[in-house]
């Protein structure tokens, strides 16, 4: 079933939002396309949740200005901004069926009884959830409960569809399956999505781009896969994904590390000492019975293995590879630590220059 809701442009602009001393939005620019999935990342208090208020109605800005298709809506209050919201919790009536929650923004919006009926079923067969429309929320689980959630802001083709951390409350593997299933939706729907969370994966997974928020400002706004490989700033580099922080001597866009010389990625320190940010997926390590470093220990985490390598300098550096690769390695076997050529971000080690 597709909808015949086209995907809108949405425009926040230089959006601040000041509480008090504290500066919740501070110059937020973010620009939506038609149909874009756009997930915004960082810690509690950075400031995501506040957008998304902004952006739903219910929080207005202190200044800077909301568009949505064209339309400046600043001003135009939340039941009249033709949104869907989920939020983290499930928030269905319990004195409702599970087919009455779904229609339930269509009966507020005066549509008829044959049509509210008709579109909830509909929406129920999207989340997979139609042989329970006659049940009440108390009978369902925390997951199906986020699926008619989800179904219910679906169901009033809204322009634009809010999700915030709308997977926190659930268990991990419910959380993956339904994490999918909104993708599945949203691209199959088209609707114009903002997705806020505090969870990584569940960003880089569905995002067709993702924010990294710090403090009220965005720091960088990308595809998952660019994100992951070339952040921006150092305080992307640690939010997302794990990184060694190893020691390197730059010098002409050129790092120095582990024997290895490999490019500087923009926002580096230019020359002098620093650490560098490297992912444990860069980090190759060699059995080599001359090695100056020696495994620490081996953690099995399914297909993948992380192997922890204690190096000369007494710090120790973590390495990620298959499953299998990982069985050959024991602690306290001597090894070579190398790094696959790509682009590192290194920062100032703190050091006075």
């Amino acid at each position: 079933m597709s909808s015949n809701v086209a995907g809108v442009a949405v425009h926040l602009t230089d959006l601040t939002r000041v509480y008090g001393q504290t500066k919740a939005l501070d110059g937020l620019t973010l620009h939506i396309a038609p149909g874009e999935l756009v997930a915004l990342l960082g810690p509690s208090g950075c400031g995501k949740t506040t957008a998304l208020r902004i952006l739903a109605g219910l929080d207005e800005a202190t200044s800077g200005t909301v568009s949505v298709g064209g339309r400046d809506i600043s001003r135009v209050p939340a039941n009249k901004r033709d949104m869907g919201m989920v939020f983290q919790a499930y928030s269905l009536f319990p004195h409702l069926t599970v087919l009455e929650n779904v229609a339930f923004g269509l009966k507020m919006r005066g549509e008829g009884k044959g049509e509210r009926t008709s579109r909830a079923i509909d929406m129920l067969d999207l989340v997979g959830l139609s042989a329970h429309a006659g049940k009440y929320a108390g009978e369902l689980s925390g997951g199906q409960q986020q699926r008619v959630a989800l179904a219910r802001a679906l169901a009033i083709q809204p322009r634009v569809l809010l999700l915030d951390e709308p997977l926190s409350a659930l268990d991990a593997k419910v959380r993956v399956q339904l994490r999918d299933e909104i993708r599945r939706l949203q691209l199959e729907i088209g609707t114009t999505t903002l997705f806020v969370t505090h969870d990584q994966e569940e960003a880089l997974a569905v995002a067709d781009r993702v924010g990294v928020m710090n403090q009220g400002r965005l720091e960088q706004l990308a595809a998952p896969a660019d994100l992951y490989a070339n952040p921006a700033t150092p305080f992307v580099a640690d939010f997302v994904g794990l990184n060694n922080k190893v020691p390197a001597q730059v010098s002409g866009g050129q790092a120095q590390l582990l024997g290895t010389a490999v490019p500087t990625l923009q926002g580096s320190v230019t020359s002098g000492a620093g650490l560098a940010m490297v992912r444990p997926e860069a980090v190759m390590v060699t059995a080599d019975p001359a090695g100056t470093s020696t495994v620490s220990s081996v953690a099995f985490l399914g297909p993948i293995s992380r192997l922890y390598v204690a190096m000369p300098d007494g710090s120790v550096i973590s390495a990620q590879t298959a499953g299998s690769a990982a069985r050959a390695f024991s602690p306290g076997d001597p090894v070579t630590v190398g790094l696959e050529p790509g682009g590192v971000l290194v920062v100032s080690d703190g050091s006075p220059a």
